[in-house]
């Protein structure tokens, strides 16, 4: 099959319309072009044109694999279903996150870590912290290391309470602002600790 016609500059994804005399067309990356010598009127047989799908499917999955871990942290099972739900083919999505891990681009101890500083510093209870491990598919066998030194939210707690009630504040404003606190991961117990603080635990019902 010949290529009709092979575009001089990429989109904006940085890839290259290529349209064969069928009416078919592929979008390319650079590296994919240069490594087949694609040009404008170029014959390919059918073996030529199905290693190229093939070498195109797995360079979108590398390339849609970088731009997801450039955007946030992620493990590399998270990445993995991402990728699937992208629509990349899973055996290439497996290969993606391989190719990533190779260039100590995606590491799950490193992501945890990074997970489990950022919910301190939002200050986050440890049981937040550790729902964020789970949903970001980080394997158990990180989870120890990553929260071993979580920092005490005690501090937080009393200021959080403190600017959300106010003199004389109803029971309903009492209710959310502990609600708040067990959705943010505190536990009960630390709750009513800080609650004792401010002279205010006789006023909340039990857990």
């Amino acid at each position: 099959m010949r290529i009709e016609h092979l575009s001089a500059k990429p989109d904006r994804a940085g890839r290259y319309l290529v349209r064969f005399e069928n009416g078919s067309t592929m979008r390319l990356y650079r590296q994919t072009v240069e490594d087949f010598s694609l040009y404008t009127g170029l014959e390919l047989e059918d073996a030529q044109i199905a290693q190229l799908r093939t070498a195109a499917g797995q360079m979108s999955a590398k390339m849609r694999a970088v731009r997801i871990v450039a955007a946030s942290n992620v493990s590399k099972d998270d990445l993995q279903q991402r990728l699937i739900r992208k629509g990349e083919d899973p055996q290439q999505a497996a290969d993606a996150v391989a190719w990533m891990e190779d260039l100590k681009l995606v590491d799950d101890r490193e992501t945890a870590a990074q997970i489990v500083n950022r919910c301190a510093a939002k200050g986050y209870g440890l049981a937040r912290a550790k729902q964020a491990l789970y949903e970001k598919r980080i394997p158990k066998e990180y989870w120890a290391e990553a929260l071993e030194d979580y920092p005490d939210q005690m501090d937080g707690i009393v200021e959080f309470l403190r600017s959300r009630l106010k003199e004389n504040a109803d029971e309903r404003e009492r209710k959310r602002s502990v609600d708040a606190l067990l959705r943010r991961g505190h536990s009960y117990g630390s709750i009513r600790q800080a609650l004792r603080q401010l002279d205010l635990e006789d006023e909340f019902p039990e857990e």
